[in-house]
């Protein structure tokens, strides 16, 4: 049996990944640091309560994935966080350092701690940027930041792993229907002085189908990456999106 690390694997784009593996019939661990979603996980996937961006943590489950499972095969580096939304000049420099942190040192230390596990096993990593990693994205600098830093990141890990036979992807993600992507769109209308609907209607207009995608588009695409089908796929930033044309509507 083949098997899975996905941080932030208890709700959303994680929790779709995490049914798609189990799905194909792969083993599934997931890392959280929401223990309450943790908790309704299925029965046998193995669940660590943790925060992405804590190395000691990090180091801990994969030392865990070592003994108990001997080696992982893909690691979807997952975690994120939507971060402020404000101007450049509105935003704590705090605030700004926890967004960095948790998206960008999260596929790090994944990457880091997780890299060796998948060089014994020829695998794979997956990490989770967004068409906002292609884009500016006024209102939102510091999660632009991280995930335009996650394509280089994983950009230079398909050069080094690239020898030892593992393969380095990244997925954008559209706007992705769900309760996150609500409250950012909550937050951005009271931004702009606005309303929810509008911005919602902005973000469908910006795209070729006219819809958001959902949290299972992306979780196959992943399967996909991990797959034998995807054995020369590596070093790709792969936009599942439903084709963006203009990534910041006016509205």
């Amino acid at each position: 049996m083949k098997r899975v690390l996905i941080t932030a694997g208890a709700s959303g784009i994680g929790r779709a990944m995490g049914d798609a593996f189990a799905a194909d019939g792969w083993g599934v661990w997931v890392t959280d640091i929401d223990g309450a979603a943790l908790a309704t996980c299925p029965a046998d996937w193995v669940t660590s309560q943790i925060d992405a961006s804590d190395e000691t943590a990090v180091a801990q489950v994969f030392a865990d994935i070592a003994d108990r499972w001997g080696g992982v095969n893909t690691i979807c580096a997952n975690a994120g966080i939507a971060g402020p939304t404000a101007l450049v000049e509105d935003v704590n420099l705090a605030d700004w350092q926890r967004c960095v942190s948790v998206n960008l040192e999260g596929a790090f230390l994944a990457a880091k701690h997780g890299g060796p596990l998948l060089k014994a096993s020829r695998g794979s990593i997956c990490l989770t940027s967004s068409t906002a990693g292609l884009y500016g994205f006024p209102n939102r600098a510091p999660y632009a930041a991280a995930k335009w830093g996650i394509i280089g990141l994983m950009k230079t890990l398909a050069m080094e792993w690239g020898p030892a036979g593992v393969r380095a992807n990244v997925i954008c993600p559209g706007a992705v229907e769900g309760p996150r992507m609500y409250g950012v769109m909550e937050r951005e209308a009271a931004a702009k002085g606005t309303d929810y609907q509008t911005i919602y209607d902005g973000y469908a207009s910006g795209v070729s189908m006219r819809s958001l995608v959902t949290a299972q588009d992306i979780a196959d695409m992943a399967v996909f990456l991990a797959s034998d089908g995807a054995r020369m796929v590596s070093g790709q930033v792969i936009a599942v999106d439903g084709h963006t044309e203009n990534p910041d509507p006016k509205v």
